[in-house]
C-alpha cells in the first residue's frame, strides 16, 4: 500500500491507471487498485439494517457531514419503519431510497437484494440480523462489511452482550469484519474495546456496546475506502 502526492497535469488520470495496471502485471498481482480521492467518484454503497437504528443513523450522519468518502445508493431493511421515524425523515430529506423487504426463515429475499445493490462498490451490514447465503455472496462478488456487537472470536451469534454479561467479562468490544459464508468468522478489519465492571447492568453493557459498534463500523469503512485494508493468508488483514 502506497500513498503519494499526485499532480494530474504531470500524470493524467488515464495514464496513471495504465501504468499501475502494467506494474501489477509485472508482479502478477491478484488485485490492484488506484484511487485519486479528489478526482475519482466516491464509493457507491448500499446499507442493510434490521430493527436497531444506531449504526445506520450514525453512518447517515457521518455521510451528511462528509466524514465518509461514500455515496449511499439505498437503505434496505427487513423491518418496516413508520414514516415519522427519524431515519425515514432523514432518508426522505436526502432522497435516499428505502426498501422494506420482510424476510422469513424460508425466504431471505436475496434475489431482490441483489437487484437493488447491483452496481454498488461494496455493501455495509449495519446490524442486519440475517445470515447471507454462500450463493448470495458469490453472486454479489464484492466485499460486504459487517459490524458484530461482540469481541470476536468470542461471543459469536445472537445476544453477544448478554453472553458477555453472563460471563462476567471485564472488557466488552465490537468487531467489524468482512462477511464470509461462515457466521461471524470473516477477516477482521477493526476492533474496539471498553472496560466494564460488576457495577454495570445489562442495560449499561448494551449502551456501551452500541457506542463501540458505531465507532468501529465507521472506522472500518473509512480504512477500507482509504485502501488501508490488505487481506492476506485468507482469513487475516493488515490495516495500515
Amino acid at each position: 500500500c502506497s500513498e503519494f502526492t499526485y499532480n494530474p497535469r504531470l500524470w493524467p488520470r488515464d495514464m496513471l491507471r495504465t501504468d499501475f495496471l502494467h506494474l501489477s502485471d509485472c508482479f502478477n498481482a491478484q488485485k490492484s487498485t488506484v484511487r485519486v480521492p479528489d478526482i475519482d467518484p466516491k464509493y457507491k454503497i448500499a446499507v442493510l439494517a434490521s430493527k436497531q437504528d444506531h449504526c445506520l443513523f450514525d453512518l447517515l450522519h457521518r455521510w451528511q457531514e462528509g466524514r465518509l468518502p461514500v455515496d449511499i445508493h439505498c437503505v434496505i431493511s427487513n423491518h418496516d419503519r413508520p414514516v415519522d421515524n427519524h431515519v425515514m425523515r432523514f432518508l426522505k430529506r436526502h432522497e435516499i431510497p428505502y426498501h422494506y423487504l420482510p424476510t422469513t426463515s424460508g425466504n431471505k429475499r436475496e434475489q431482490e437484494i441483489l437487484e437493488l445493490i447491483e452496481g454498488t462498490d461494496f455493501v455495509v451490514l449495519a446490524r442486519y440480523m440475517q445470515v447471507m447465503s454462500e450463493s448470495f455472496l458469490k453472486s454479489y462478488g464484492k466485499d460486504i462489511i459487517n459490524i458484530h456487537h461482540g469481541l470476536l472470536p468470542s461471543f459469536k451469534g445472537g445476544s453477544p452482550s448478554r453472553q458477555a454479561f453472563n460471563a462476567g467479562v471485564k472488557l466488552i468490544g465490537a468487531t467489524s469484519h468482512f462477511v464470509t459464508p461462515e457466521l461471524d468468522a470473516g477477516p477482521i478489519i477493526e476492533q474496539m474495546v471498553e472496560r466494564v465492571s460488576h457495577r454495570d447492568t445489562l442495560h449499561s453493557f448494551v449502551v456501551k456496546s452500541e457506542n463501540l459498534e458505531k465507532q468501529c463500523l465507521a472506522e472500518a469503512i473509512k480504512s477500507y475506502c482509504e485502501l488501508r485494508v490488505l487481506p492476506y493468508e485468507v482469513m487475516k488483514t493488515v490495516v495500515f
